[in-house]
């Protein structure tokens, strides 16, 4: 076998432990066994909530299972084939192997990836939430080039994208927008961005053309759906409504129904200026439920929590990433060390390799605590 295509079932044969580790691979059989005794139960649907947890989490099993056990027999009998081919001097044969098991590498990285995204509400729709910091009309410029960014990542995702509100620069960019993304693992994939980005280039506004750095804080939080309970004490907010401002076009409204959350313990604020008062009051409830139950979720993961509690200004110091246009061409993520001299790309929405890295380092993180727990 070719040395190209040996590594290449190595990566696929690491591809495999790793859904084998995520899957729990020696009790799956036995979980899903399991599964089907209460699928069996009469009064099952007594209960229709708990009923259609139960059916998803039976049908995530079983998706997972036929994952693995399709891409391990798919390897296996492709590595025969070569071996037949070899022994036989049919080059046909092994080309068509050796073809078969670079789409089978593709394949596996791509349900590698997605195993990792097995937290509680990886699952769910997202807000995700940009705001301009230190850096003047720089940062709002910077804060519209993140939005587009994002943006061009989930309509390459086949994810939908609804602006939520959006606030403009006083010269140029914005200096706020939020949006709801909608689509499978949506909050799961974006949930590493949350972070402040540097952006250092020549100034487009600047006529000495001098270098400039500027900062913008990307926060994601997970749409509360049905089955998560978030219980908000009407006596604890405060709710406004006001005119939307902007400099024009189809997100423009002429009356008073913008709204605005204040939840006064936590100091949480919440908008939504884009459709009727009543559909804002009720975008601008399940973003502030979805800030409330991601507050819950940092309390619950130690590593989280400690980055969130010191994420400080969006300024130096704080930046999870830094994106480099002038005197080079470089987009770092400080937190793993991924880099590319992309940099067009990654503002285009090429931010898999960025979202991948950090979801394995977190995987690993979690092995070393537990690792240590016991």
């Amino acid at each position: 076998m070719r040395a190209e295509i040996q590594n290449t079932v190595e990566q696929i044969e690491k591809s495999l432990k790793l859904l084998a580790q995520r899957l729990n691979w020696d009790t799956a059989q036995h979980r899903l066994e399991e599964f089907n005794a209460r699928v069996e139960d009469p009064n099952l649907w007594d209960d229709p909530a708990a009923a259609q947890k139960l059916m998803r989490d039976r049908q995530l099993l079983v998706d997972a299972i036929e994952t693995y056990s399709s891409i391990k027999q798919d390897l296996s009998d492709n590595v025969e084939m070569i071996e037949l081919g070899e022994m036989e001097g049919d080059k046909e044969v092994i080309t068509d192997a050796e073809t078969a098991i670079k789409a089978l590498a593709e394949k596996a990285a791509k349900k590698e990836l997605e195993a990792l995204l097995d937290e509680e509400a990886d699952g769910n729709d997202t807000f995700l939430e940009i705001n301009s910091g230190a850096g003047g009309t720089e940062s709002c410029d910077w804060a519209n080039m993140l939005a587009r960014m994002y943006v061009r990542w989930a309509e390459q995702h086949g994810y939908e994208v609804e602006l939520q509100s959006e606030t403009p620069g006083e010269e140029a960019g914005i200096k706020s927008a939020a949006y709801k993304i909608s689509g499978p693992n949506a909050y799961g994939w974006l949930k590493s961005e949350s972070g402040v980005h540097r952006l250092v280039r020549i100034s487009p506004f600047d006529s000495a053309a001098k270098r400039h750095t500027s900062f913008c804080s990307v926060w994601v939080y997970p749409v509360v759906d049905d089955n998560i309970e978030i219980e908000v004490n009407p006596s604890e907010i405060r709710i406004d409504t006001y005119r939307s401002s902007g400099a024009g076009g189809q997100h423009v409204n002429t009356t008073d129904s913008a709204v605005r959350i204040t939840h006064m313990p936590t100091g949480i604020v919440v908008t939504s200026s884009e459709k009727s008062q009543h559909q804002n009051r009720d975008i601008a409830m399940k973003a502030l439920k979805s800030r409330l139950y991601q507050m819950e979720l940092d309390r619950r993961n130690a590593a989280i929590n400690a980055a969130h509690e010191a994420k400080g200004d969006a300024g130096w110091g704080n930046q999870i990433r830094s994106y480099v246009l002038q005197p080079y061409q470089m987009v770092k993520d400080l937190r793993t060390g991924h880099e590319t001299s992309d940099t067009k790309g990654v503002l285009d929405g090429d931010l898999d390799p960025f979202m991948a890295a950090t979801l394995a380092m977190n995987v690993s993180g979690k092995s070393r605590a537990d690792a240590r727990a016991d």
